[in-house]
């Protein structure tokens, strides 16, 4: 049994990093330098003023392990001496910490044991990604703990053989990479391909190769490096927890990693999909020369609010919002693509009352002020009387009358609708009256072909206003003197609001319907839904608006209520074409007013 000193000995790895130390209560941070680490603890030097039992966080700060914060307690502290001005403390981490240690780093520790092909195995047991060398016949000379747990081989069995015996990857013949960097002779990163488990399974990995020189700087073997999908699993966890949908690509267009919420709205398992190509995958509208990641790459910068539509996996096409960036490592080498997408479709998820969609008819809504006219159109349905809806122009009163008839005991009936305000009085008796019949000396009305044509329905007097005297009197004598021979409900809408007593037999019940500037909660609704039927009904290939435009909508108060609104709609598509509405597709006029 090895005593704790021994113990310590074999875990330590003596790598120099550039750190950043922070300590905890004053959140300064100050430079370091690294003297030794393992998976417990770390040494370093500092000129910090250290203090032993002082919280404090540590992480590097080179090659892009910026964000793995180390949170520890210092231990010992020995101050400066021999004329060095830093401290040299130890400190012992509160949970153990698994850092990629770069490449580069681990060459040039390999490279300081005299042309020695194999370092000491306690420095590769200690690293948790997989790790061999080999020499320059390609047989391996040395094969960490790490290894064996990814790939199922052991040490002891690997050693010897030709690398492409234990992996067999799909790149061992003419795409070795580490063939490739021995003929460049610097480091191959961050290469995605599969090898070969023990078991017979195919696992897919990242690979790092570089290779390995004597003090005469010839070529005595290489060392390359496994990334498994475990050392990955505090990232995956992380893009699992992203709502949005999130994949990357390799330079070769495979797909390297799917999140959850991919899977989601694709209907596709990770496992599936991961090492094929991605327009096999996605089959988009943009696959090819139009590619946002191939975009992104070829400009270096990424490529923002593209709204396309991608197959899922029943063929059925999806509307999504694309964000594309390239991927670069460390060194700033190019290793591939990221893109996270956002489904356009309506939300089918639950929720709380006050902004629940509903829906009665065509007409949808999510706002408090046409959920009281919602909850009033059954009851207004079910009583067979006269309505009268009051509103300002294009707030869907025919709408709501053709709700009404959907929802009353006619609505097996016909819905028949007069244009009122497009007509003088004398066109409107004409539409409204046949002649007069005689009863008791007094000449009573008859409905003419428009009741005729609404028998056992409704008839809906549009924009009706307010009709003269003597209009009213007849069309009411007609309602009261033999209903059963009408059998007609009329349901009439104005933009008066008048409160006089206009309309008299129609005015039996009246509600108002609210203005759009009332119904902000409804905008985003309303557009999804208008450009949903154009879509539809004109093969557009528009599937979202920018929050820009949006916000540029929901500051406007709509004089003209849904229908200018959907116009603008209409407006702003055609201009865009396909994808997300911007606000240059806007009308110039509601630009201007910003």
């Amino acid at each position: 049994m090895k005593n704790k000193d021994e113990r310590r000995h074999f875990t330590r790895m003596p790598f120099q990093l550039s750190l950043r130390l922070r300590e905890s209560q004053s959140n300064l941070t100050f430079p370091a330098i690294s003297t030794d680490i393992h998976a417990a603890g770390i040494q370093i030097e500092t000129d910090a003023p250290m203090l032993p039992t002082m919280d404090v966080d540590i992480w590097p700060e080179d090659y892009g392990l910026d964000a793995h914060y180390a949170p520890g307690k210092i231990c010992w502290v020995v101050p400066p001496s021999n004329g060095n001005r830093k401290h040299r403390c130890g400190i012992s981490f509160k949970h153990r910490i698994d850092w990629p240690i770069p490449l580069q780093v681990l060459t040039e520790r390999y490279s300081t044991y005299q042309g020695e092909i194999a370092p000491p195995q306690f420095i590769l047991d200690s690293i948790v990604d997989g790790i061999y060398t080999v020499d320059k016949n390609k047989r391996i000379t040395s094969f960490n703990k790490a290894l064996e747990l990814l790939t199922g081989w052991s040490a002891k069995d690997a050693l010897g053989k030709t690398c492409s015996e234990v992996f067999k990857t799909n790149c061992c013949d003419n795409n070795c990479v580490l063939a490739e960097s021995v003929a460049s002779q610097r480091a191959v990163e961050n290469r995605t391909l599969f090898i070969t488990h023990a078991n017979g399974k195919r696992i897919g990995v990242t690979i790092s190769a570089t290779p390995l020189f004597d003090e005469d700087n010839n070529v005595v073997g290489g060392v390359q490096v496994f990334r498994g999908v475990q050392s990955l699993l505090d990232r995956a966890v992380i893009l699992d927890n992203i709502s949005e949908g999130v994949f990357t690509v390799d330079t070769e267009w495979r797909i390297t990693s799917f999140n959850k919420a991919a899977e989601q709205i694709t209907g596709r398992l990770c496992d599936e999909v991961v090492g094929k190509p991605c327009h096999e995958i996605f089959q988009a509208s943009i696959c090819g020369k139009s590619c946002a990641i191939a975009a992104s790459i070829n400009k270096g910068l990424p490529d923002k609010n593209r709204c396309i539509h991608i197959k899922n996996i029943d063929g059925i096409n999806i509307p999504i919002s694309i964000c594309a960036a390239p991927m670069y490592d460390s060194s700033g080498n190019l290793i591939g693509g990221v893109e996270t997408f956002r489904d356009l479709r309506p939300s089918t998820e639950p929720q709380s009352h006050q902004y629940k969609q509903r829906r009665v008819g065509d007409i949808i809504t999510k706002s408090p002020a046409m959920n009281m006219v919602f909850d009033i159109l059954p009851s207004l349905a079910e009583k067979d009387k006269n309505i009268l809806i009051v509103g300002e122009s294009g707030t869907g009163k025919q709408l709501v009358s053709r709700a009404i008839h959907k929802l009353s005991s006619r609505k097996d009936g016909p819905f028949v609708v007069i244009k009122c305000g497009t007509l003088t009085d004398p066109q409107l008796k004409e539409q409204l009256f046949g002649p007069s019949t005689i009863k008791n000396g007094i000449a009573i009305p008859k409905g003419g072909e428009l009741f005729d044509s609404a028998r056992g329905g409704i008839l809906f007097l549009d924009q009706i206003g307010k009709p003269p005297l003597p209009t009213q009197v007849k069309l009411l004598q007609l309602m009261e003197h033999d209903p059963s021979e009408t059998d007609v409900r009329i349901i009439a809408s104005s933009a008066t609001g008048s409160e006089d007593k206009s309309f008299y037999k129609l005015n039996v019940a009246k509600f108002e319907m609210p203005p759009l500037r009332e119904r902000i909660d409804d905008i985003q609704l309303l557009i999804e839904h208008f450009l949903e039927e154009l879509n539809r009904e004109k093969k557009r290939d528009v599937w979202g608006i920018s929050e820009e435009a949006l916000r540029i909508l929901m500051a406007y108060d709509f004089p003209g209520n849904i229908r200018e609104l959907q116009n603008i709609v209409e407006y702003a598509s055609i201009l865009c074409g396909s994808g997300m509405i911007q606000s240059q597709h806007l009308p110039p006029a509601l630009i201007d007013n910003q």
